[in-house]
């Protein structure tokens, strides 16, 4: 009986180490998204079940307040993968703007960019043509301290507005989905990668359109601010949609705990990297999957595991 006892205690503790290091044999992460209504969180997804079927390594997708949230996350130990926006990353890394108050925050590393994601003015009133005609509207300029929300300041400081310049309203993506339908407000911005959920279902339902985001108001962005690129959302996007919309975006970034280990990021990148039509399929941003794009314009450095797969593919990046 003792023996019995024995046994039953060692494969106890054998299931627990199992169970710890993914129930696989390797290693478990959690990746920070989005809100379910956005791209991260259904992409995120598509990139978790990639690395767990390419490299054995359990990814837990959750939904989250974005990209802000999921740097401070991984500070904290909570997430271990995170995509954010690169102009968060920025700041995050500097110090700057929403971390001002926080503080800088160098726990994560950069694995590589994924796709643009659009700065997206959404509106159902016919008046609003352009940045300018915003002017005394209710606009949703994302939650305050958000990504979104230095993106929405940002164009509007552009268009030689401030948030006094309109009736801003600080919203999630679904929550200024409805409030659009619901005639709450008059446009909002929304940036994430299109088409987006939100947007798709507005422009189903609703005479929702694009307000384009060009001419000197994308140079006066671009002098500024690097980060920013122009970006033609081609036409049929979304439902309604007959002509290229133009607008600037930033980049989707994934971001890693700068703990994790040199091995699994490496196979984590190549999982990603190398399998972007089995990607691609599952989701139309993975079209955006390239090393260049992976690679050009990070204001962070890459994780050490990162650099390795990249420098096997020609490419030399700052890693730390």
């Amino acid at each position: 009986m003792k023996r019995f006892i024995s046994i039953l205690m060692v494969v106890a503790l054998v299931m627990l180490t199992f169970a710890a290091c993914g129930g696989n044999g390797g290693t478990a992460m959690t990746m920070g998204t989005g809100g379910t209504s956005g791209t991260y969180y259904g992409y995120g997804g598509i990139l978790g079940n990639q690395i767990k079927t390419a490299t054995g390594v359990t990814v837990n997708v959750v939904s989250t307040d974005g990209s802000k949230a999921n740097i401070l996350g991984i500070a904290t130990g909570n997430y271990q993968l995170g995509t954010v926006q690169s102009d968060v990353m920025a700041y995050a890394w500097e110090g700057s703007r929403t971390f001002e108050e926080d503080g800088k925050v160098d726990s994560f590393r950069v694995i590589g960019g994924l796709y643009a994601e659009a700065v997206q003015l959404v509106t159902m009133d016919p008046a609003i043509k352009s940045v300018a005609d915003l002017k005394g509207k209710r606009v949703s300029i994302g939650a305050a301290g958000s990504g979104v929300y230095f993106n929405a300041v940002d164009v509007l400081a552009a268009a030689g507005m401030t948030e006094k310049d309109i009736v801003p309203q600080y919203q999630s993506f679904a929550d200024s989905a409805d409030a659009l339908k619901d005639k709450k407000i008059d446009a909002a911005f929304i940036v994430a990668g299109a088409p987006t959920p939100a947007i798709q279902e507005l422009c189903t339902s609703a005479d929702a359109y694009l307000v384009p985001i060009d001419g000197d108001i994308a140079d006066k962005l671009m002098a500024s601010s690097p980060y920013y690129t122009t970006y033609q959302i081609p036409a049929k996007t979304y439902d309604g949609q007959d002509e290229d919309v133009t607008t600037v975006t930033v980049k989707a970034t994934l971001i890693v705990s700068a703990s994790a280990s040199e091995d699994d990021v490496y196979n984590i990148t190549k999982a990603i990297f190398d399998n972007a039509d089995a990607i691609t399929k599952a989701h139309a941003k993975g079209a955006e999957l390239s090393l260049e794009n992976a690679t050009d314009g990070m204001t962070a450095p890459f994780h050490a595991g990162a650099a390795k797969y990249f420098a096997e593919k020609g490419i030399t990046v700052e890693a730390k």
